[in-house]
């Protein structure tokens, strides 16, 4: 394992009490369903990450970004360990496509009370440890 976990943030879309995920593939996680995101870079605020993150995934622009909530996310398999901060947009603009098909299968909005599996590792301890998007629902 790396010395120091990586800042990932995730870019949780909700509208009309679903969520926006999409299918992970090339990367760590591949198959699961997770939302726009990625890491933090040097000098960036989370705001602009999220914003930044959410454009070139989907081509969305945020018109609302709040913070939600943060999981420690240690991917066994993987190697990896992420501290992922997860912002909430429930205000945007523009129509949803998959700018990285290398990346991803394609998004899909799901009810928030019937999300699907597997979920991405910080999606799940989010959800089901955290219990965070309770408030949503």
């Amino acid at each position: 394992m790396n010395n120091r976990p990586k800042v990932g943030v995730a870019v949780m879309i909700i509208n009309d009490s679903k969520m926006l995920l999409g299918k992970r593939k090339n990367a760590h996680g591949q198959g699961a369903w997770a939302p726009p995101g990625g890491h933090l870079e040097f000098g960036e605020t989370l705001e602009e990450c999220a914003q930044r993150e959410l454009l070139e995934e989907t081509g969305l622009i945020a018109e609302s970004i709040k913070k939600l909530w943060f999981t420690n996310d240690i991917h066994l398999q993987e190697n990896k360990h992420y501290i992922t901060i997860f912002m909430v947009v429930d205000k945007f603009s523009g129509e949803v496509k998959n700018l990285e098909p290398e990346k991803c299968e394609g998004w899909q909005w799901f009810d928030l009370n019937n999300l699907p599996s597997p979920l991405f590792l910080s999606v799940d301890n989010l959800i089901n440890k955290e219990k965070a998007l309770e408030k949503f629902q």
